[in-house]
């Protein structure tokens, strides 16, 4: 029997060896530097180089502006103390661009993940030309990347965040925008060009936003051990995400994670898709704040004000946040019963609304996940971190391809 053989990359050379040591060791730091202090020789016994392997890339590194060092940190041991390494907080850094229904948020994160510039502008961009919106956010990561600058900052890439089917940088659909095939990577970049005349051209990528949410709370969120989990974001619809053994899976198109357009009921309420009876027709904002009474406009004021009142105990507000619970409950146990993941977590809109969502949610759960291993007050339905939203996944992103090759970003 013919055998299939897969192809070989060519052989890596010292140069090629070189650059994956020197990622190795910064991202040594920068993990160490989570939970204490990093040294040479703790970084020499994590990644299993010798001392003065780890010596030589921590030079270069600092020598790129990537590392720094401070006083001395005693480990207890017999030996010379050694000095504490950080990953620097000036230099390479990613920018974030999140373009919502009613907002956009940009942020700039360091090499340690940290936010270090956030600017948000609260827009209705519903039925505006998506060139429109795609300069107001322009402008605002201008702006954003002033600030930056003022910190030393060197954002090196931008990542946008985009509340649709994102593929090759196009939005090949986002209902609630009305955006049908919209080259929006382009239009971004060339606004945010000409916006900057003399400045290097910024790379920029995109990213489905509640991809990116995902990501995040995956990177910064409260989740411990957990490395495989359901995401679902509420906003003016609903986002979902599938993170499986820490890694975010896209499908054969980068389409994987619809949730939101989940059929619930078929002769339900028309869908700004084309279809009918679709999750966000029940638990998206818009179907929440008009099903409690609440007038929806005001954006984010609306939710608010349906936190209020169901905390107040009012009969609508919570009968709406009922309903809401059970469809997301139905829904997100199909999802369990295919792919078994550890969590399932809710963001946007659905943090603050839990003590609500969450007991009918979990109800149909318990019901419907056939392994009969979920139960209610489990913990494996819960709310997302603060940290975990799509401006900051975006930057994150960015900074990701920035461990992973250093050398490829190092200042001339």
């Amino acid at each position: 029997m013919k055998s299939i053989l897969t192809p070989l990359g060519p052989k890596a050379d010292k140069d090629t060896v070189r650059r994956h040591n020197l990622s190795l060791v910064l991202r040594a730091v920068r993990d160490e530097g989570e939970s204490g202090e990093a040294t040479r020789a703790g970084v020499s016994a994590r990644v299993g180089l010798t001392r003065a392997a780890v010596s030589s890339l921590v030079e270069q590194l600092m020598e790129s502006g990537f590392l720094t060092e401070s006083g001395k940190t005693f480990s207890g041991q017999a030996g010379r103390p050694g000095t504490a390494l950080k990953v620097a907080r000036t230099g390479p850094a990613g920018l974030g661009v999140e373009i919502n229904i009613d907002y956009v948020s940009v942020c700039v994160v360091d090499l340690a993940g940290t936010g270090r510039v956030r600017q948000t502008e609260h827009l209705d961009n519903r039925g505006a030309p998506a060139g429109e919106v795609l300069a107001r956010a322009a402008r605002i990561a201008a702006r954003t990347l002033d600030s930056a600058r003022e910190q030393e900052l060197r954002p090196v890439g931008a990542t946008l965040a985009l509340p649709g089917l994102v593929s090759g940088g196009s939005v090949r659909q986002a209902p609630n925008l009305g955006w049908n095939e919209v080259p929006a990577q382009d239009l971004f970049a060339e606004a945010l060009t000409v916006l900057r005349p003399g400045h290097p051209v910024l790379p920029v990528a995109s990213e489905n936003e509640a991809n990116l949410a995902a990501l995040a709370e995956l990177w910064f969120g409260g989740l411990g051990d957990v490395r495989s989990f359901l995401y679902l974001t509420g906003e003016i619809g609903v986002g979902g995400a599938l993170v499986l053994g820490g890694e975010l899976l896209r499908g054969a198109h980068g389409f994987a994670g619809e949730i939101g357009h989940f059929v619930v009921d078929p002769d339900g309420p028309e869908c700004r898709c084309g279809s009918r009876g679709c999750l966000e027709q029940y638990a998206g904002q818009t179907a929440l704040l008009r099903a409690a009474g609440i007038d929806g406009s005001g954006g984010g004021a609306g939710v608010v004000e349906l936190e209020r009142r169901a905390r107040a105990g009012d009969g609508r507000a919570v009968a709406a946040l009922t309903e809401a619970g059970r469809m997301l409950g139905r829904v997100v146990s199909g999802a369990v019963n295919l792919v078994d993941p550890d969590a399932v977590v809710l963001g946007g809109i659905y943090r603050g609304l839990m003590p609500w969502l969450s007991p009918p949610a979990d109800e149909e759960l318990t019901g419907r996940v056939v392994s009969g291993l979920w139960s209610p007050g489990s913990g494996r339905l819960r709310a997302s971190s603060v940290a975990g939203d799509a401006a900051r996944g975006a930057a994150a992103l960015v900074v990701q391809d920035v461990l992973a090759d250093p050398v490829a970003y190092a200042e001339p």
